[in-house]
């Protein structure tokens, strides 16, 4: 592809407020827990919006952290949201002479928002009519247990939406639907870009744009019915105008309405989804192409960093804060730089690789965002840790793209 690739994104972009070494089967945080899906609690990988976990425990979050962080502050903060993280990644992991990464959203114009804007700077991603707002900047507390899940590591999550509410779809310029690629990201967690994703998505197709969309819990749509499936926009149209679909394990189930993966991906197949991933933690991931956008990959399980994950359960991680992000940057990062250099349908498996290597390097340090030293310096951590993951999937047998 001739001339720098543009990739815009919109969609979550907020403070995480991070607390390490929580035990999730403490007695401290017991009170606090879910019992029924939906009800406000917390749950292991979850998410819960600060208003309904506070009606749920009867409580103020201000409480809640005294009484379960015993007053301790913070371990971090950082920036979030399943869309900026993802972004920042797919910059640092591409050359800013072949591609310019450009962010639209809003933020409030608090203690919190200055902080996030300062950040931001100090990340190759461009702020394009990133807006200041009288309401709160979103933030979400983040609580994490690296011994979770035999050594793994999970997280719990209490979101406030704040200014997230105010961000409308008629503040997406022409700009953002004449680039080459388009990420709605977490666009759960800001409501009316959400609520309106099938016909910002159809915007974005009929200016010929790659359109990828990577998901977060919807806990709106979850507390608001917690047995049916949850929407992707208006209506189903956004599945088959989308090229690229990243949902996680849980999403999965909830957005197709089912209880097994294996009917979840006959679910995004029947709706039409060009090519899809989905995660789940530290075990495989499910991959597929219909050959439309990727090259055609039958639906096939992938697995994780075998290298990323004993140094994890040796300890050297630090959380798995953001992991899921970083794994749709990585995977942005390789759509794109298979484009630059002349791929016309780009190779899932590799798009892969880029993401499970960047998922997993999230575990060696502290919440969602590397911010470097200096342009490549990430790419450079990563790089060796690619370079083992393809000699791992070479190893393996019958995964169609690999071996040939």
């Amino acid at each position: 592809m001739a001339g720098k690739i543009i990739v815009s994104g919109t969609g979550c972009c907020l403070v995480d407020i991070l607390y390490n070494n929580i035990d999730f089967g403490g007695e401290t945080i017991l009170p606090f827990l879910s019992r029924v899906p939906g009800d406000g609690g917390l749950v292991p990988g979850k998410l819960v919006f600060e208003e309904e976990f506070e009606r749920y425990c009867g409580v103020s979050l201000d409480k809640f952290t005294e009484a379960v962080m015993g007053g301790r502050p913070c371990n971090k903060l950082n920036i979030g949201g399943p869309s900026i993280v993802s972004l920042i990644n797919a910059a640092q992991m591409t050359s800013r002479e072949n591609c310019e990464v450009r962010f639209y959203g809003s933020g409030g114009n608090d203690k919190n928002g200055r902080f996030l804007l300062d950040s931001l700077k100090k990340t190759p991603v461009v702020l394009r009519d990133y807006r200041f707002t009288e309401n709160r900047t979103p933030s979400t507390l983040v609580l994490s247990d690296p011994d979770y899940d035999d050594g793994h590591g999970e997280r719990m999550f209490i979101n406030s939406i704040g200014s997230a509410w105010d961000f409308q779809p008629d503040e997406l310029d022409e700009e953002f639907f004449s680039s080459d690629i388009v990420v709605f990201g977490g666009t759960a967690l800001v409501p009316q870009i959400h609520d309106n994703l099938s016909a910002l998505i159809r915007n974005a197709k009929s200016h010929g744009c790659v359109t990828i969309v990577n998901t977060v819990f919807d806990f709106r749509n979850e507390k608001a019915d917690p047995s049916g499936r949850w929407p992707l926009g208006e209506d189903d149209e956004s599945y088959r105008l989308t090229d690229l679909l990243i949902a996680d394990n849980v999403e999965a189930l909830r957005l197709s309405g089912t209880n097994s993966i294996d009917v979840a991906v006959e679910f995004f197949i029947e709706k039409g989804v060009h090519s899809f991933l989905i995660t789940n933690g530290s075990s495989d991931l499910t991959a597929y192409s219909d050959g439309s956008f990727f090259r055609g990959f039958p639906v096939t399980k992938l697995p994780v960093s075998q290298v990323i994950k004993d140094k994890v359960r040796n300890s050297e991680g630090g959380d798995t804060t953001g992991c899921g992000d970083n794994f749709a940057g990585g995977v942005i990062a390789s759509v794109v730089n298979q484009k630059k250099f002349g791929a016309s349908h780009p190779d899932l498996p590799e798009a892969c690789s880029w993401g499970v290597v960047s998922g997993g390097f999230t575990c060696f340090y502290m919440g969602g965002t590397y911010i470097e030293g200096q342009p490549g310096e990430k790419l450079s951590l990563v790089k060796p840790y690619y370079d083992s993951y393809r000699e791992q999937l070479l190893s393996e047998v019958n995964l169609p793209g690999i071996n040939g």
